[in-house]
Parts: C-alpha cells; sequence; structure tokens
C-alpha cells in the first residue's frame, strides 16, 4: 500500500512539474452577463466621475465588489459597429460598414462562417442567450420573391416568415428583442427568428414606421429586463452542476427616445435624461439580485459598459448647467473621434477572481471580450477568429502590470479613424470625425492640420495638437496603423482579409491625404 500510494505521489509530481513548466493552468468556467448600456457615458456612473450628479448605486457596486477599467473604449463612437467588433472580435472598420450605422430592415453585417463570442462559447458547453436591442442587420424576407440579405423594402416585408441572419444565426440559443435602436423601425419585438406580431399601424419615436398594435417604447427596458431576470432563473440549476451560460443583455437605454418609466420620471431631479441613466442602473441592480437569490453570484463574471459615449440627444447643455458632464473630462461625444465618442465605462465583477475594489488602467476595447473568453477557457483561437482581440483575463486576476496591448483603434462615424499607442494618440483627421465642431468637411476643418496628435498622460482633454512638433511619432505611428490596416489584424497571426478597401484618412468628404500627415502639420 505504501508503495502504491509513493508510486501515486511521485506520478502526481511529474503532471505538476510538467503542467507548471509548460505555463498550463486550470480553465474557468464561470457564468458571463455582459450589460451594453446605449449611450452611456463615462461620466454618468458616480463610481467614475465624483463630480456626477446622477446617482447610479447598482452599477457602482459592480465597482466596489469587483474592478474598474479607466482606459476602456468601444471600437466605434457609434452603436452597430461597436456591437460587431465586441461580438466577433474584429475592428468595425475592417466589415463592409465602413461608416455609419444600420437602420432596422439592413441586412446582416456579421458575415456569414465568421465566429462570434456567442458561437465560440455555445461550442465550449455554453447555454447563450441575447435579450435586448441587436443592431447587427437582419435578412427580412419579402413578399416580392427578394432574396433576403438585400435591404429590405418596409411595405414589402412578409413578417409572417421567419427571419434569416439574426442572433440565432450566429451562436445564440435565444434572443428577444428588436431588430435596431429604439427609435427605429419596425416597432415590435422578435422573437429568435420570428416578428412576436405584424405590423398593422404605423408609430414614431423620432422616425416614424412600422409598428406592432401593442408595442410600445416605453415597455422595452422593463420587458428585456424581465427577460433576462427569469433566464437567470432558469438556468441556476443547470449553471449550479457545472453548465454555465452566457447572457448578453444590450439594452435599448438612456439611448433615445428617452422614455423613463413613471416609477423613475424625474427622480433624478435634473432631467428626463438623467432619470433614465437611473432607470438603466436599476437593471443593473435586478441582474445582480437575480444572482444573489439563485446562489450564482460567486462564480458569475458581470460585464457592465457601454457601446459609445453618450449622445447629444441627451441635452448636454441642460446637463452641463446643472454641473454634470457625461463625458467626465473627456473631450467630445458620442459620434466623434475624440475621447468622449469612445472612452466606455467597463466595470467587472467575479468574485471568485477579481479583487473587489481594483482598479486596471490597461488599455482595453469591447473587442477584447472574444480573446478574454478564449484565454479563460484555455483555448486557442485559430488565425481567421478575432483578429483584433487581445486577452484581459490577466487583469482580471491582477496577475500582470505590464501592457497587454501595444496599441488600439478607435473610429468615428463618418469613417475617420484614431490609433493609440502608449500614451499618444494619433488622429488621421482633422477635425471631430462625427458631429462636434469641427464637423468633417467644414470650412473651419479646412484650416486646421491634417491630423491630430494627442499626448494623453499630459492632455487628456486632446486640446493641444503636437503633431507639429513631433513629426516622428505621427510617422511611426502612421507606419503602425498602416500596417495593422494591410495584415488585416491586429495580434500576432496570419494575415487576413479586410472586407473591403480601408482608407486611412476616410472622412465623410471622402477625401484622402495628398501628401504624408508629417509634411501637412504646420
Amino acid at each position: 500500500m505504501s508503495s502504491l500510494f509513493s508510486s501515486l505521489v511521485c506520478g502526481l509530481a511529474l503532471v505538476t512539474c510538467a503542467l507548471s513548466a509548460a505555463g498550463a493552468r486550470a480553465p474557468e468556467r464561470p457564468n458571463l452577463i455582459y450589460i451594453l448600456c446605449d449611450d452611456l457615458g463615462y461620466g454618468d456612473v458616480a463610481y467614475l466621475n465624483p463630480q456626477g450628479k446622477i446617482p447610479t448605486p447598482h452599477i457602482d457596486r459592480v465597482g466596489r465588489e469587483g474592478m474598474v477599467f479607466t482606459d476602456a473604449h468601444s471600437s466605434s463612437a457609434v452603436c452597430t459597429p461597436s456591437r460587431y467588433s465586441l461580438l466577433t472580435g474584429r475592428y468595425n472598420w475592417r466589415s463592409r460598414m465602413k461608416h455609419g450605422v444600420l437602420n432596422g430592415y439592413s441586412p446582416r453585417l456579421i458575415e456569414p462562417g465568421r465566429a462570434t463570442v456567442a458561437s465560440f462559447l455555445r461550442e465550449n458547453g455554453y447555454a447563450t442567450a441575447c435579450f435586448g436591442k441587436w443592431h447587427l442587420g437582419l435578412n427580412w424576407t419579402q413578399n416580392d420573391g427578394t432574396a433576403p440579405g438585400s435591404s429590405a423594402n418596409p411595405k414589402k416585408v412578409d413578417y409572417t416568415r421567419p427571419i434569416e441572419g439574426g442572433p440565432t444565426a450566429v451562436g445564440f440559443d435565444t434572443f428577444f428583442g428588436i431588430s435596431a435602436s429604439l427609435d427605429m423601425a419596425p416597432y415590435i419585438f422578435i422573437e429568435n427568428d420570428r416578428a412576436t406580431e405584424i405590423p398593422t399601424v404605423e408609430k414614431e419615436w423620432f422616425r416614424k414606421g412600422p409598428a406592432g398594435l401593442n408595442f410600445e417604447a416605453i415597455d422595452v427596458i422593463p420587458v428585456v429586463t424581465a427577460k433576462a431576470v427569469e433566464y437567470i432563473g432558469a438556468r441556476a440549476p443547470a449553471a449550479k452542476q457545472g453548465q454555465p451560460f452566457f447572457l448578453y443583455l444590450p439594452l435599448t437605454s438612456p439611448h433615445t427616445p428617452i422614455l423613463p418609466t413613471a416609477e423613475w420620471k424625474g427622480k433624478s431631479g435634473l432631467n428626463a435624461y438623467a432619470d433614465f441613466v437611473m432607470q438603466t442602473d436599476a437593471v443593473v441592480g435586478q441582474v445582480l439580485a437575480a444572482l444573489d437569490r439563485h446562489g450564482l453570484a460567486e462564480n458569475t463574471l458581470v460585464i457592465v459598459t457601454s457601446d459609445n459615449g453618450c449622445s447629444p440627444s441627451a441635452n448636454y447643455a441642460e446637463l452641463l448647467a446643472r454641473q454634470h458632464n457625461p463625458s467626465h473630462t473627456f473631450r467630445g461625444t458620442k459620434s466623434d473621434i475624440w475621447e468622449g465618442g469612445h472612452r466606455v465605462p467597463y466595470l467587472v465583477r467575479w468574485p471568485a477572481r477579481v479583487k473587489a475594489g481594483s482598479i486596471s488602467h490597461q488599455l482595453t476595447g469591447l473587442q477584447d471580450l472574444f480573446a478574454t473568453c478564449a484565454d479563460m477557457l484555455g483555448q486557442t483561437l485559430p488565425d481567421t477568429m478575432a483578429e483584433d482581440s487581445v486577452s484581459q483575463y490577466p487583469a482580471f486576476a491582477g496577475r500582470t502590470e505590464q501592457p497587454l496591448r501595444d496599441s488600439l483603434v478607435h473610429s468615428a462615424i463618418f469613417g475617420a479613424l484614431s490609433l493609440r499607442s502608449e500614451q499618444w494618440k494619433l488622429i488621421f483627421a482633422a477635425d471631430s470625425g462625427g458631429w462636434s465642431d469641427p464637423k468633417p468637411g467644414s470650412a473651419a476643418a479646412a484650416l486646421l492640420p491634417r491630423v491630430q496628435l494627442y499626448d494623453l498622460s499630459q492632455d487628456i482633454g486632446e486640446s493641444r495638437n503636437l503633431a507639429a512638433e513631433h513629426p516622428e511619432v505621427v510617422a511611426r505611428l502612421t507606419q503602425k496603423m498602416e500596417r495593422i490596416i494591410a495584415d488585416g489584424r491586429s495580434t500576432p497571426g496570419r494575415p487576413q482579409p479586410n472586407t473591403g478597401d480601408v482608407t486611412l484618412y476616410s472622412t465623410r468628404t471622402g477625401q484622402p491625404a495628398k501628401t504624408p500627415p508629417a509634411q501637412t502639420a504646420p
């Protein structure tokens, strides 16, 4: 018996040494809940902005009980492209969408055959569900024989037919929500691949379009929240038996139309947008309460973030007059290439692994979710997946202080790009890239240097363009960006094709720079 015991001990020791030598570790399989707010500004979260005036106790709780990333970014300053990157781990400007957003009748954006976080997790034993705003295109069937996948004519859509190319076609077992933004028709709920009712009337929330008789925009947040809470309860028994779930909860708030329910109307004392932020925060609270109630909190990774910065539609002037800045200390708003357009709140809670009250200054983007999940599960991704995703798993566990990323690319609504590398940010445009002044193509923008270079370690407000003073930095970052574009990836691996040509200096005017940026700086 003693000899057998000794042999087992020696055998285990050899295995342990071999695993240690290979740097191996046991994979993690937590439940994952990803709450994506819509147009929530960095400065709207009280935990991130002590000067803010909107109470957000539940989002704050995620920060207190987990980790806050101070340098997190959506890949784009608007919603559709950011959602593409989040789910695919690929920069949005590599897709067919080079600028703008989709509408409720646009065809599917995620390329057929392309893996998503949802499909990857499902292949690794996860149940997957999405409740809320999709906004990545759907292939509607028309009654004129037009093949699904074309841009649909709202008057010819056959709402009785299955909808192709949606969430259930890219890895989600379950979907309940709306096709695009809450101010975009069709105004109906979709369950899996079917409309829940046929549009028989027209309704309008900023945009007029086909609507279901029973659909009201103000009901969307309560309905999808209830679906999410119900799902957590339904999956709890299996989750406790080692069958985890991925719940993607892309909210429609606090995006326009700004429609807080009666319970929240007037609660902030600021304006309707602030009320809507408080209602959005309460959704987070309901999700956390469901995890507590079902005993799932300890091994559930909860991420709360936003698809871009706060929109000017939040009535910025009124909020600023009341000493609340949704963009915090950052320049610009939703749509812009400046930090206010794409620097977003990013809070992570996972009691089993993430130290409470911790802070990470790692540079990260929403597209990093894919590689993070793969790393967490001990999987190596092939070269054709998640070409721009970098694992943040080591940061979650507090196991590294070294930079996990050496660069990050941002994009604006009209196609402007910028490259962040260390403290430097090089913008390949003279203007805001979005709705703020100076606008792309404006007379004011025409008088400005062709590129903008900022040292964010000294100038987080992007107020002083250093391109003329540091032409060597402009040249180095330009070469780096050109390589990122040409390689079709920004991570190690075989080069991959972009979907269509990528123009480095594209803006709404569509005119490329005629000379290198370093020569155009004054």
